[in-house]
């Protein structure tokens, strides 16, 4: 390959809108750009996400000669970017909360499959990190949870399904996002642990997910300085990427960037520069996912650091080598990569390598039709499983009664990494009222002392109130409520919908159940639980302390 195609395998870009654009068949012309990324923005529905994936392969093909990785950050739960007549599995707390990591290994094989025949053939999936930081205002509901081996042993369960599902996996954010209370969508933040700590809770994960044979891990933009004393990310960091993770950690996958646009690097490094310099680090491919021009730009400095010296040539040749590996096995090869990985049902211990699963396993990978209905009906019975009661008062649960007052918020984005949804209505309050028999009320995301006051005088003339938390920990208003209800001698019955700290702290009087996303199927199934249709059996996967 030229020095251009090199670079162009090592990038990774997405377009704005459902067809590809003009930009993007340029930077592919002219930049050889390789392989791309999808967003929800990108997708209106299966068949037109098979056929795009389609036009994308075609296209990279006549101007590069060989295929792309199309990738998609599809975990489940709030980070979803399929669309309504595709089917999305719960979350990684979510499937936590069942107890069951075989359900890690079912979540991963429903995507891989549904994933593989739609022509995406990389997921951004699953998230290592562990939930160690209540405050975390990005990472929360997408991790196992808080305890090191738990989390890894689910991650890798994830993985496994994926590549039996037949798309490649990504363990991310190495090495943490964990304990964070800021976003790196938005801000720089900092982990200032020593290796110690870190190799008692962030990097146990990571070293499970590279014993077991993960293809790939995605980095993170965190100042981590007891292991990086120069002001640099992990993304841009040689001691973390090659050091750490390639020479001490053994692994020999795909190291792949999180966004480079993202403020934690934008703002600080510059997406260019700092897509020169995670080259130099080790990352094999680096992302910049929405400013499709930009890929062109860093395709052209990356050049110029190699003809100056500030990119090794023999590194560059090395990095661009691994990466057609992986599409010769993947995307370019009739089976995919992986024919290591287990059955269906085995299970994989920290620290033994995946065994074959043979040819059956392998023809599974092929494009074939997928049962999406009974794939739906699959990951409904998952997400019912994971409905958690977190507090049952001394008298036992809360009966709403004939005439519930069923309270939320709209549905929003608290993140820039969740998905943009376009329904902004009181969902919660709206379909508790519809399935339990009451009267639907609106509350803010943070609501004042007035509406407060005027919701709990409302809810004094109901049989109870029902009550649905979005982030009600950051949220301070949302328990206040609570709270205020209770007092008031109105029984409550209160319903987490993301991560589950939004329930500590609560009055013993109020019956808490944890669910674990804001969507449609999630209310009903905490609904089902709260009318005793259905046991709230999940088991929380964090520490509300």
């Amino acid at each position: 390959m030229t020095l251009k195609e090199q670079i162009g395998q090592r990038l990774m870009t997405g377009f704005h809108g459902t067809e590809l654009t003009d930009d993007y068949r340029r930077v592919v012309r002219e930049h050889k750009i390789a392989n791309v990324i999808l967003f929800r923005e990108n997708i209106e529905s299966c068949a037109q996400l098979r056929r795009i994936c389609g036009e994308i392969q075609k296209l990279v093909r006549e101007e590069t000669g060989h295929g792309a990785l199309i990738a998609i950050d599809q975990e489940g739960g709030i980070v979803s970017r399929l669309p309504a007549d595709g089917v999305n599995v719960p979350g990684a707390m979510a499937i936590a909360a069942t107890g069951d990591p075989a359900n890690a290994y079912k979540a991963g094989l429903l995507t891989g499959r549904q994933l593989r025949a739609l022509g995406v053939n990389f997921d951004f999936a699953p998230v290592a990190d562990v939930n160690t930081s209540a405050a975390n205002p990005v990472i929360g509901a997408r991790s196992y949870g808080d305890d090191p081996a738990e989390a890894g042993r689910y991650a890798c369960e994830m993985a496994r399904g994926l590549e039996d599902g037949g798309v490649l996996s990504a363990a991310k954010h190495f090495p943490g996002h964990g304990d964070t209370d800021v976003d790196s969508h938005l801000a720089l933040p900092k982990v200032d642990k020593s290796r110690e700590e870190l190799e008692k809770a962030e990097l146990v994960p990571f070293r499970m997910a590279v014993a077991a044979g993960i293809p790939a891990i995605m980095t993170t933009h965190i100042l981590f300085p007891q292991i990086e004393p120069e002001y640099l990310p992990a993304t841009m960091s040689r001691r973390i990427l090659t050091g750490l993770l390639r020479g001490e950690m053994g692994f020999d996958g795909l190291i792949v960037s999180d966004c480079m646009e993202m403020l934690a690097i934008k703002n600080h490094f510059g997406t260019v520069n700092g897509t020169v310099t995670a080259m130099g680090a080790g990352v094999d491919v680096v992302l910049i996912s929405h400013d499709t021009l930009l890929g062109g730009e860093a395709a052209e400095a990356a050049a110029q650091a190699v003809a100056d010296g500030r990119l090794d040539a023999a590194e560059m040749e090395r990095s661009a080598a691994r990466v057609m590996e992986y599409k010769k096995k993947w995307v370019d090869g009739k089976k995919a990569w992986g024919d290591q990985m287990p059955a269906a049902g085995e299970g994989t211990q920290a620290g033994q390598k995946m065994p074959k699963s043979g040819e059956e396993a392998a023809q599974d990978r092929e494009p074939a039709a997928f049962d999406f209905a009974a794939a739906r009906a699959e990951s409904l019975a998952m997400l019912q499983k994971t409905i958690t009661e977190v507090h049952r008062p001394a008298d036992g649960t809360v009966d709403y009664g004939k005439t519930p007052l069923c309270i939320g918020c709209r549905s929003y984005r608290s993140s820039l990494v969740g998905n943009v949804d376009g329904d902004r209505s009181n969902l919660f309050g709206a379909v508790m009222a519809e399935l339990l028999g009451g009267e639907a009320a609106d509350m803010t995301v943070d609501p004042d002392e007035e509406r407060i006051a005027a919701l709990v005088k409302q809810a004094k003339g109901h049989t109870a109130a029902v009550i649905g938390l979005c982030e009600g920990h950051r949220h301070p208003g949302q328990q206040k409520l609570v709270r205020a209800l209770a007092e008031a001698g109105v029984p409550v019955i209160a319903v987490s919908l993301r991560a589950p700290y939004d329930l500590a702290g609560l009055p013993d009087t109020v019956w808490s159940l944890a669910a674990f996303e804001y969507s449609e199927d999630s209310v009903r199934a905490a609904a089902k639980c709260i009318k005793k249709e259905a046991a709230a059996s999940g088991r929380l996967p964090v520490k509300l302390s």
